[in-house]
């Protein structure tokens, strides 16, 4: 049995097309939605609407941690577009979706990320794509359990949820042998980013579900460049599989 796994699509729609060649499934960890490029500002639906130069700004000052001030950015920048921000953002996710969703395999397994808007997949996930969320499969004899969405932080993305419901997900999968997340497991190597130079928020039920019930792997993406890809815990392997945005290349499984 072999699963190519990808996380952080941020738009790829290219590589995504191709990401399970020559494996019997594709499991998609999330953030298909590219709201803003942070290497290239001329991407995304924020450089879209508001032009390069805007989003040269937004990305300084949250990268700065300026959060408030690019919040009033974003704020007034709105305002003087005119028009109905739901909308227009609900407008560009679903030309984005459509797609993405177009260019998965089957089959396709698949879990939300922090930036996309789960409200909406059911419009676009074809026959060939099963979206999971707190639930488990079976693959080749392998229990798969997938949890979806990110932890609340002040970037205040779509899909950002309180730490106890996340952690209800997380129990309702029990004990499986392969652990899917967007986010990693609460650990400093995993969750500080060396280029955006600040830690992301993990999860400290992720890694209580890894010390407790010792599943082979534990699989997650959303930190772009990790400080460590991949380490132990105990019997676990935990595995960062990928800036699919940027690399185009899928983590691979094979039993």
């Amino acid at each position: 049995m072999r699963v190519n796994v990808i996380s952080d699509v941020h738009g790829n729609t290219k590589d995504l097309a191709r990401a399970g060649d020559g494996a019997d499934a594709l499991i998609c960890l999330g953030d298909l939605v590219l709201f803003l490029d942070y290497a290239d500002h001329s991407r995304g639906i924020f450089p879209e609407l508001f032009g390069v130069e805007n989003a040269d700004l937004i990305v300084e000052l949250r990268t700065a941690r300026r959060f408030d001030e690019a919040r009033a950015l974003g704020r007034r920048l709105w305002g003087e577009l005119g028009i109905d921000r739901e909308t227009a953002i609900e407008s560009a996710v679903r030309r984005q979706y459509e797609e993405m969703f177009a260019a998965f395999p089957t089959p396709t397994y698949a879990t939300y990320g922090n930036v996309d808007v789960p409200s909406l997949w059911p419009q676009y996930a074809g026959p060939g794509t099963t979206v999971l969320d707190g639930e488990r499969i079976e693959l080749g004899g392998r229990v798969f359990g997938f949890v979806g969405g990110g932890l609340q932080t002040p970037m205040r993305t779509p899909y950002e949820i309180s730490d106890e419901e996340y952690a209800e997900k997380v129990e309702a999968l029990g004990e499986v042998d392969v652990l899917c997340s967007h986010i990693p497991p609460d650990v400093p190597e995993l969750t500080y980013d060396t280029v955006a130079r600040r830690f992301e928020r993990g999860s400290g039920a992720l890694l209580a579900a890894i010390r407790r019930t010792r599943p082979r792997y534990a699989l997650f993406g959303h930190v772009h460049q990790p400080l460590a890809r991949r380490m132990r815990i105990g019997a676990t392997e935990c595995v960062n599989v990928g800036h699919f945005a940027a690399t185009g290349r899928p983590w691979t499984l094979e039993w």
